[in-house]
């Protein structure tokens, strides 16, 4: 039997967000977008509600629970804004999870129980100002001298990485050669501060002005040599899998953006009035939210069905692609029709539909492109690489 509803705990996990999203995100999170600004004491409150560590075992300073209960957690809060929830999502997905999957039990007991209670943020160094995309064609490089790593290179569009609570951001780089010729490549966790570590200014970005977004240098940047994140060589098939499973995380914002676009449109029908009548009143208006309710729902069931098979350990790139895929279309589409229905009013920054309409634009880029994700789903299904 098919069951979607959710547990008694999921389903009071996801009031609890709701309620804080709505009651204390929704009144302040405008202004702190417009001033391009870091919302510090609403991530501080998420850090005390303990979404920081949902999918992190007791043991480690977590909550206990499952990578579903983050994903319930990043739509409700992307219902509202997509600032905060991406801070989220990043900052467990991407900053967490690598220390959790990979790390030994020294860098565990070292980084996870800060990290779990939101007391410091961590940030992932993938993507290169060369390399998008291609993200084998890493250039920053590590070497090994004296016990250390003397790291140099750069890192574009990192979230989360110039915050005065990040902790640490964990960074791939070329660490040697492979017996084929090709390029090894490891993962190495970097202690915010680090001599050698430069945080640019930040991003002047058309959305998620609210969360943090710096471009990373290394200059001789030097880390001990215990701070190798997992087996030497293995860092490339470690952000593969942190990317797959992250993909599932960042399906649940845009079903989150895809929803609040609903949310507003449905409160806004009945109440504006146009020609004498309320114009949720016309049938154009009312198929346009019916289109735009089924997006959303169609997409949270592909995230739902990811995040599933990823809990029964399936595999499950396949549907992590598909989740990823209709989750951005369905934010994009969503976003563009809820601006057409508030007209001018959707034009305008303070309004919340002119905020997702700005965000949902990078759910189609950010963690794989809506082009890679094709790729991985023709590639599932057995065509050619």
């Amino acid at each position: 039997m098919v069951d979607h509803r959710l547990s008694e705990e999921h389903e009071a996990l996801r009031e609890s967000v709701r309620t804080f999203a709505r009651k204390e995100v929704a009144p302040v999170i405008g202004d702190y977008y417009e001033r391009e600004e870091f919302p510090y004491p609403l991530v501080r409150t998420m850090g005390e509600m303990g979404l920081f560590g949902l999918p992190i075992p007791e043991e480690h300073g977590g909550m206990g629970g499952d990578y579903f209960a983050l994903c319930l957690a990043l739509e409700e809060l992307a219902r509202v804004d997509s600032s905060v929830a991406i801070t989220l999502e990043a900052g467990v997905s991407l900053g967490v999870m690598p220390i959790y999957r990979f790390g030994n039990d020294e860098q565990r007991s070292t980084w996870l129980p800060k990290l779990a209670r939101g007391e410091i943020l961590g940030a992932f160094g993938l993507t290169e100002p060369g390399g998008g995309s291609d993200a084998g064609a890493t250039r920053t490089t590590a070497v090994l001298d004296g016990g250390e790593w003397v790291i140099n290179g750069s890192k574009a569009f990192i979230t989360n990485s110039g915050t005065d609570l990040t902790g640490l951001v964990t960074v791939t780089a070329v660490t040697g050669e492979k017996p084929n010729g090709g390029k090894e490549i490891s993962t190495i966790i970097v202690p915010s501060g680090t001599p050698g570590l430069t945080v640019a200014k930040k991003y002047s970005k058309v959305g998620w002005n609210a969360s943090d977004t710096h471009a990373l240098s290394f200059d001789d940047c030097r880390v001990p040599a215990e701070n190798l994140l997992g087996e030497r060589g293995r860092g490339y098939a470690q952000f593969l899998a942190t990317l797959t499973e992250g993909r599932v995380a960042i399906a649940a914002v845009g079903v989150g953006l895809a929803q609040g676009c609903v949310d507003e449109c449905v409160r806004y029908l009945e109440e504006r009035e146009a020609f004498g009548r309320k114009i949720g009143e016309y049938q154009a208006m009312q198929f346009k939210l019916a289109d735009m309710e089924l997006r959303a729902h169609t997409a949270r069931l592909a995230y739902y069905d990811a995040a599933s098979r990823m809990l029964r350990g399936e595999p499950y790139k396949k549907q992590a692609a598909i989740a990823k895929l209709a989750s951005s279309n369905a934010a994009m589409d969503n976003a563009r029709d809820a601006t057409q229905i508030f007209g001018g009013y959707g034009f305008m920054n303070e309004t919340p539909v002119g905020r997702f309409y700005r965000d949902a634009k990078i759910l189609e880029i950010g963690e794989g492109t809506s082009e890679v994700q094709r790729m991985l789903i023709a590639r599932e299904l057995g065509l050619p690489a």
